[in-house]
């Protein structure tokens, strides 16, 4: 499928946050998809993730969620296939990361979801989020805040998804219409098997319909083939699963 993609702007009420836009290249009404980063953000990588799905015939738009900090790209990605590299950069992020607060993720996903809204190539059904690592707390939230919006959300590699903070993500489980797919790494200190469980019972609690599983061999971020941790066959099983979900949700 011939696609089209640009980089946007979008307003928000603390400023503008710089995006990736990929669609097809038609006059056709899409679903809009909103892909949601890890930490170490926007990058060709992500670009080339909403690619593959704009391929299946919907409007995705991935924000830098850290737009606060300045446009992407904020930090340098080119090694990130060195592990010590990666993770010494996690001194830089992580203040980012923490300043990205469930009140603001509430307000940003008020302008995402906006901005496709009164875009001419979206169709007027139900949108979808898939997040990674980080950005699988922030699908979730994206969710919960908008739930006559998103009928689909999925978070894969996560972490801290079913915490005891009083703030937690699976304590949103209740104001969730979307189908929720989660699939975590194996031996994530950020999402153990406790969390997994945790998680899984406030979905079920809720009666939303959901899948929770876990990757067996698989480590966190799996999915980025920038780093050293892609798994070939982790991602295509996350392919599989993330493009049926949207499928069978959004094409209504």
């Amino acid at each position: 499928m011939a696609l089209r993609t640009s980089t946007v702007d979008i307003p928000t009420s603390d400023g503008t946050a710089d995006a990736f836009l990929a669609a097809p290249e038609d006059n056709h009404h899409h679903p809009a998809v909103l892909v949601l980063m890890d930490a170490f953000g926007l990058r060709p990588r992500l670009e080339m993730m909403a690619e593959r799905i704009a391929d299946e015939g919907f409007l995705v738009l991935v924000p830098n969620l850290f737009y606060r900090e300045g446009r992407a790209p904020l930090i340098d990605t080119s090694d990130l296939m060195d592990p010590e590299a990666r993770a010494g950069k996690f001194g830089t992020l992580m203040p980012w990361i923490r300043a990205l607060t469930p009140e603001r993720v509430a307000s940003d996903a008020d302008a995402y979801i906006d901005w496709l809204r009164a875009q001419d190539q979206v169709s007027d059904g139900p949108m979808g989020v898939t997040g990674y690592c980080m950005g699988g707390a922030v699908a979730l939230r994206t969710a919960a805040h908008r739930p006559d919006d998103v009928a689909a959300a999925a978070a894969f590699h996560p972490a801290r998804l079913a915490t005891d903070a009083p703030d937690s993500p699976h304590l949103l489980a209740d104001r969730l219409r979307a189908e929720v797919y989660v699939a975590s790494a194996d031996g994530d200190p950020g999402m153990p098997p406790e969390q997994q469980k945790r998680l899984d019972a406030a979905l079920t609690e809720a009666g939303v319909r959901h899948t929770c599983e876990q990757y067996d061999g698989a480590q966190h971020g799996f999915t980025m083939s920038d780093t050293a941790v892609y798994d070939h066959d982790a991602t295509e099983r996350h392919w599989r699963e993330l493009l049926h979900l949207l499928t069978r949700t959004l094409r209504t």
